[in-house]
């Protein structure tokens, strides 16, 4: 008899466990915070951003010029179109996206640094699938101290040729419009005014 004892309290011990096992994993499988969770309720805050990868694509394999146009949250039409010549920022953003929150301060310098040098630049955000009021706010808090066009619909980042699937990304346009750097996730003002820079200096 006492041979059998420790099989059956081994036993008894892993039928106890298994409903606290099927519990936890119940538990883990129902969690508001996980990624599947916010997915099927429909907010945002579980979305993925992109890890800051650096692509900058040499000028004789660069698309043709990027086709966006459309309206400030302020009310004023801007286009690409209209900067020929110029170097052009544009930076996909939303007032709910993290990152975007953190990268603030690094695009505000890099945005500064280029007026104060008078560098043929332009910057302009894209505030993307937001409400127009929440995305003037936080750029007001911000201080960012260039535009951003309305895109509550999400149609203005179809304009950008598939390179900005999530925000934050930011985008170097070359002076004749096409994409010629890309950062996909937070930008750096190191980063950003290397890649400005790049494009400048192109003959």
């Amino acid at each position: 008899m006492r041979s059998h004892a420790p099989r059956r309290t081994v036993r008894t011990a892993a039928l106890l466990a298994a409903p606290v096992l099927a519990l936890s994993l119940a538990a883990c499988s129902q969690d508001p915070n996980s990624i599947a969770a916010q997915a099927k309720s429909g907010n945002r805050q579980g979305y993925v951003s992109g890890d800051g990868t650096v692509e900058q694509i040499p000028a004789a394999k660069r698309n043709k010029p990027v086709a966006l146009s459309g309206t400030t949250l302020d009310g004023a039409s801007w286009s690409v179109a209209g900067q020929a010549g110029k170097v052009v920022v544009l930076n996909v953003w939303a007032s709910w996206c993290p990152p975007c929150e953190k990268e603030a301060p690094e695009l505000k310098k890099s945005a500064e640094a280029v007026a104060a040098a008078a560098k043929p630049v332009v910057f302009m955000g894209i505030n993307t699938r937001d409400n127009p009021s929440s995305g003037k706010a936080t750029a007001k808090r911000q201080g960012i101290p260039y535009p951003s066009l309305d895109d509550q619909d999400g149609q203005l980042i179809l304009a950008l040729q598939g390179k900005a699937p999530t925000p934050p990304v930011t985008l170097v346009l070359d002076p004749k419009g096409r994409i010629a750097a890309r950062v996909l996730g937070e930008v750096t003002s190191s980063t950003l005014d290397g890649l400005v820079d790049d494009v400048l200096a192109e003959k």
